[in-house]
């Protein structure tokens, strides 16, 4: 038995031959079925008496060439998020700070919202947002409300587009501008996020993907993506993960390059669509009753 030592208890990894398999197609009748080229490796975790009995765990990697997955993710790609964090620092700290004094003002709590959301390869993370919502105020909503829009393969509009009493003062703006999601930066800065990519779903959001659609966590996810500059809210979510899954085959720096420079005409069309035109739809149904 090869053994590698892990801590002064004497924790070994098992990695003989009966505890370490590969497994292949068909998955387990009660698990999600997975395509051929993910490999499931099952290793025993074994500890000393005094810790306590076995435990085992099972990573996913996907494909046979994403063991290291930091080798996988492009250097120019990470070099490109940092430059260009560090150059538009004048720009977005003022911003930054402006928006956590406000969020502090109008809402008792806490600043900055935390949710675990899917990353690279499947690995979770801690994403951050400036809070929008109310404190203590009942979320599932959301989630219902993403099911709803999956089943139905309805256009991706958000909840808070028909009025939402939860969120707080300037919340919808800072939505509808994507505003709230600059403390995302900092997850960039950690390496769990890039400028450009997937958005990061949720875990429950996970478990609704076919086995097609795991391809969609093969990039870094993003604060922008190639679904965002096309379409986002008139678009399915069918279409979204095509267009995610579309983006990890075919990342390139001009690709990523492309997408930055399309975002802020993106957002603007967004903001308009979603603050300007529904008041003038209102008034026109006003003038036809």
């Amino acid at each position: 038995m090869q053994s590698v030592n892990l801590s002064s208890k004497e924790a070994k990894i098992d990695l003989s031959v009966p505890n370490v398999r590969a497994l292949h197609d068909p998955a387990p009748a009660n698990g999600p079925k997975l395509p051929s080229d993910r490999l499931c490796a099952a290793v025993s975790f074994q500890g000393s008496p005094a810790t306590g009995p076995l435990h085992t765990f099972s990573t996913q990697l996907t494909g046979a060439n994403h063991a290291d997955e930091k080798s996988q993710v492009p250097t120019w790609k990470r070099v490109l998020d940092i430059v260009l964090i560090i150059a538009a620092l004048p720009i977005w700290l003022p911003i930054f700070l402006l928006i956590a004094l406000w969020v502090k003002i109008v809402s008792p709590g806490p600043v900055f919202f935390r949710q675990e959301r899917i990353g690279y390869l499947g690995k979770p993370f801690m994403i951050l947002k400036f809070r929008t919502m109310k404190v203590n105020v009942e979320t599932g909503v959301h989630e219902r409300y993403l099911e709803q829009l999956i089943n139905s393969d309805a256009p991706m509009t958000k909840l808070d587009s028909k009025g939402d009493p939860r969120i707080i003062a300037g919340g919808r703006i800072l939505r509808a501008t994507g505003l709230d999601e600059l403390p995302q930066l900092l997850n960039v800065l950690r390496g769990q996020m890039s400028l450009v990519g997937p958005r990061p779903c949720t875990p429950k959001e996970f478990k609704h993907y076919d086995a097609s659609q795991l391809e969609r966590v093969n990039a870094l996810p993003g604060l922008t993506g190639y679904w965002q500059v096309n379409g986002k809210n008139k678009t399915t979510f069918s279409q979204m993960i095509e267009m995610d899954i579309y983006y990890t085959k075919n990342l390139t720096f001009w690709l990523d390059l492309q997408i930055i420079l399309r975002t802020l005409p993106a957002l603007i069309i967004q903001v308009i669509e979603s603050r300007i035109a529904p008041r003038f739809s209102g008034r026109a149904e006003e003038s036809r009753n």
